[in-house]
């Protein structure tokens, strides 16, 4: 990964790389309209291995079923629908437990252009789980069109959401 073209993205993979290997805790990532950025940049950290346990790129529905095991059509029954709060929470618990790992992070949105829910370009969702469960979620919309912009934007917010879990649980 360029630290010069995605500093912020860069560095917020290395602390939570620092703080998990300090803690010798374990991550999994479950990311969407990210695209598979958040799990580039925990894994650009050298050393990498003693803390990622995997992810999954979930953008489709065929996705999310055969990589999650979930089906979005069972959870829209339970009013829980993609690009939300409660999916990403299920995402994250889901992601966690699938690999066995102490720590599950989750993101699930719209980077451009908007989605079939309403959602606009910029629209995500984020969530952090422990074996306790949802410990943090958010939505954050960027107000961005730019496909690529909300892409780096959304990962980079995951991580520094997941770095201030890992600070406070210290």
């Amino acid at each position: 990964m360029d630290k010069e073209l995605f500093p912020a993205l860069y560095a917020a993979g290395e602390e939570v790389g620092a703080l998990l290997k300090k803690r010798g805790e374990t991550v999994a990532v479950a990311e969407s309209s990210a695209g598979g950025l958040i799990a580039s940049a925990l894994l650009a950290v050298p050393g990498a291995s003693a803390y990622f346990r995997g992810g999954a790129v979930i953008y489709t529905a065929k996705s999310i079923h055969v990589l999650m095991g979930m089906s979005l059509k069972e959870l829209m029954k339970q009013d829980i629908r993609s690009s939300s709060e409660g999916f990403a929470e299920k995402l994250a618990l889901r992601i966690r437990e699938m690999h066995t790992s102490g720590w599950g992070i989750s993101e699930t949105g719209a980077a451009g252009p908007g989605n079939g829910y309403g959602d606009p370009a910029g629209h995500t969702c984020m969530a952090v789980a422990d074996k306790d469960g949802v410990k943090t979620v958010r939505t954050l919309r960027t107000g961005k069109e730019e496909r690529g912009d909300n892409m780096v934007r959304f990962a980079t917010e995951v991580l520094q959401m997941f770095a201030e879990q890992l600070r406070a649980a210290d």
